[in-house]
């Protein structure tokens, strides 16, 4: 599940820099067990994006949750990377994968949403796609499931791309 920071509504941080969204896909609880009991750290996985085709990811520990948070936000904000998009959607279909997890993402119509379960749906809202059907083929744990979607989404080509990496003109469309 992923928890907005700052606006509920709007999904915009808080923080001066209103253009980046910030999504906090999950907090685990590690106990260590000591002489006195049991002491407790927390681990946070954050995207960062700017709705416009970049995003990072950032993972952080602290023995707060707040804390955790904060140095995920801002290792994510440190690795941002540019993904290929096509309008409001990807350009063509593509498996990602990264350790257990796997991700199968389709291209949608205008108007069909985000149709992804996970962690796919944050990094598809921080990254701006508006329209795509996304199917976690492998494991559920959330770090390789965004994770395996940041390298699918990282391995997109534009047509463009793909025809001057073979030396081809692109062919223009002509008017009737």
């Amino acid at each position: 599940m992923a928890y907005e920071k700052g606006n509920r509504n709007s999904g915009d941080s808080d923080r001066g820099n209103s253009e980046y969204v910030e999504k906090v896909v999950s907090i685990n609880r590690c106990a260590k067990v000591v002489k006195g009991g049991r002491r407790f750290s927390f681990s946070a996985l954050v995207i960062t994006g700017d709705r416009n085709g970049s995003i990072g990811i950032g993972f952080g520990k602290a023995n707060e949750v707040s804390d955790a948070i904060k140095k995920a936000s801002e290792a994510s904000r440190r690795r941002f990377q540019k993904i290929e998009l096509r309008d409001s959607t990807i350009p063509h279909e593509i498996i990602g994968s990264f350790g257990g997890g796997r991700v199968l993402l389709k291209p949608a119509g205008p108007g069909t949403g985000i149709i992804a379960g996970g962690g796919v749906r944050p990094v598809c809202e921080a990254a701006g796609i508006k329209d795509i059907i996304a199917k976690n083929l492998g494991s559920k744990n959330a770090t390789n499931v965004v994770k395996a979607t940041i390298s699918a989404l990282l391995a997109l080509r534009t047509r463009e791309q793909l025809f001057s990496a073979r030396g081809k003109k692109l062919a223009e469309k002509k008017a009737l």
